[in-house]
């Protein structure tokens, strides 16, 4: 049973050693099976301005706060407790969270809360810098920010395939777009930089993006006999995994058996583990 990177470690095990497996549980969509990196961020970087346009939508007065924060964030170097950078770049990434079932009330209360008052008029409260430092939590789970790229690619380097991809989305580009628009679930080149702890990493980060000899991660004839059973639940509005990629999958694993569904987020096993869990037991059955 997983989701997300345990689904892609899942559908592995599939392709190479279905015989350790009874059954595979899969929660929150399908990984794409030769689709590049580049494939996996347009579309999520689309997904990701609609949840951006829903959350305006739901708090039209955050669009001032969040633009007075990215003004003077490019004014003025702010430092957070651990010692890492708050740009407006990390400032725009707090919408990886956006996809979480409270992403939206998170995101609002923590803009709302963002200003107290100093000895020289407003500044930045140190519960809002506390609250940056903790979203998202690269600095306590580095290898997610090493690896992130890395799942997705087989046989060629990646490149930061979402640095690269975000060029073709002028919309996140605060200086040509209003309201800000909010990042995703991206790791940038920028992160070993912006982010205390992960900056001994940048070498590491950089030989792993630029590493040409990757093996492939799936078998598709495999996955075309498969045996194990099977069965899956897909988000279809998960900002995270593009539906349309865990459908082509699904398609192509022999016996499995796909629940698509609108009525949770992307952590819709966490929100109703009953429910999301007794429905996938009862198809493996």
């Amino acid at each position: 049973l997983g989701q997300i990177y345990v689904v892609f470690c899942a559908v592995t095990y599939l392709s190479l050693a279905p015989e350790g497996l009874d059954g595979a549980l899969i929660a929150g969509g399908l990984p794409p099976l030769e689709r590049p990196a580049e494939d996996v961020y347009r579309a999520t970087y689309r997904r990701v301005l609609e949840k951006n346009r829903r959350f305006y939508e739901r708090y039209p007065g955050d669009a001032r706060r969040a633009r007075d924060l990215v003004e003077h964030l490019k004014a003025h170097a702010v430092t957070l407790p651990g010692g890492g950078a708050l740009t407006p770049r990390r400032f725009q990434q707090l919408g990886m969270g956006l996809g979480a079932s409270d992403g939206f009330e998170r995101l609002h209360y923590l803009m709302e809360d963002a200003w107290v008052g100093g000895r020289g008029g407003l500044e930045l409260g140190l519960p809002f810098l506390r609250a940056v430092e903790a979203q998202p939590a690269f600095e306590c789970h580095p290898i997610y920010a090493l690896l992130h790229e890395a799942i997705y690619a087989q046989g060629g380097a990646t490149n930061w395939a979402a640095q690269r991809v975000l060029d073709e989305f002028p919309a996140f580009d605060p200086e040509r777009h209003d309201p800000v628009q909010f990042t995703g679930e991206m790791v940038y080149p920028w992160a070993f930089e912006d982010y205390a702890a992960l900056r001994p990493l940048r070498q590491a980060a950089e030989v792993l993006a630029a590493r040409q000899s990757w093996p492939a991660l799936y078998d598709a004839a495999a996955l075309g006999r498969n045996a194990v059973p099977c069965a899956a639940v897909a988000y279809a509005e998960d900002m995270y995994v593009e539906l349309a990629f865990s459908q082509e999958t699904a398609a192509r694993i022999q016996g499995l058996k796909l629940w698509v569904t609108n009525d949770f987020g992307h952590h819709g096993r966490r929100s109703d583990v009953a429910r999301v869990l007794g429905r996938l037991l009862a198809l493996l059955r």
